[in-house]
């Protein structure tokens, strides 16, 4: 055989070679595409918050006694359902809504916590402001919002009769008790709260599957396995937001 016919059948070799390992890639290639077309269509999910319970608030107050296991509870959030004991940001908030007056106070209502491992355990903010005309500020009242992390917020209606809004942002956390012992007696003795208040717990986000959409993503609220019910004192404000009648 002569060198060209050499060089031509081992040309013709690489040649060969190459197209077989170009088909195999793309024949590889195909399958991967198809098989992760197929895995996305499988594994398609929708993200959901679930809500594991909503609350009427009754009032705020504070243990009449030291709690079990939860030395440092120092608010407490009255509800209809169970109790939500403050054991982080409670002495914050109590240092607000005792010091300053209850009749300018505006906590807001729609008052939400998620429940990372629905184990009894709660955590979020809590959100409130403090208005009235500038000229019934003292020097004291700005020193107060200064440690306690007032927020200058006000709006153009409150800058249009001279007043000014300062807004409090309290990270809290807690742990979720039955209703108290003495609810009856707030709820007889003690005005309601001048507007309805409602306190929303939510479950840490959920995937599920959209071939198992059909499956139900509710959850029950769970209590902390050592809590039982308890007395409390409620905070003097059972206003918040509007002059009582």
């Amino acid at each position: 055989m002569s060198i060209n016919s050499q060089k031509i059948s081992i040309s013709a070799t690489k040649t060969l070679i190459a197209g077989a390992a170009l088909s195999a890639l793309l024949a590889s290639s195909g399958c991967a595409t198809n098989e992760l077309l197929e895995s996305n269509t499988r594994t398609t999910t929708n993200t959901v918050n679930s809500v594991l319970s909503q609350d009427q608030i009754v009032a705020f107050g504070r243990p009449a006694s030291a709690l079990p296991k939860t030395p440092n509870a120092t608010m407490v959030i009255v509800g209809e359902k169970n109790s939500y004991v403050l054991t982080q940001g409670g002495t914050e908030m109590i240092s607000l809504l005792t010091k300053l007056d209850p009749k300018n106070i505006n906590v807001e209502n729609a008052m939400s916590f998620t429940v990372p491992n629905n184990d009894g355990y709660f955590q979020g903010r809590m959100k409130m402001s403090y208005a009235k005309l500038k000229d019934e500020f003292a020097r004291s009242d700005y020193q107060f919002f200064l440690q306690n992390g007032g927020q200058d917020c006000s709006s153009d209606s409150d800058l249009r009769i001279n007043a000014q809004r300062f807004c409090f942002d309290v990270p809290v956390q807690g742990a979720i008790y039955p209703q108290v012992s003495n609810l009856s007696m707030i709820q007889s003795q003690y005005k309601a709260l001048s507007k309805p208040y409602t306190v929303t717990f939510y479950g840490k986000t959920q995937q599920t599957q959209t071939t198992t959409s059909g499956a139900s993503t509710g959850q029950k609220l769970v209590l902390l396995p050592f809590a039982l019910a308890f007395d409390v004192v409620t905070l003097p404000l059972q206003i918040l937001g509007t002059v009582a009648n």
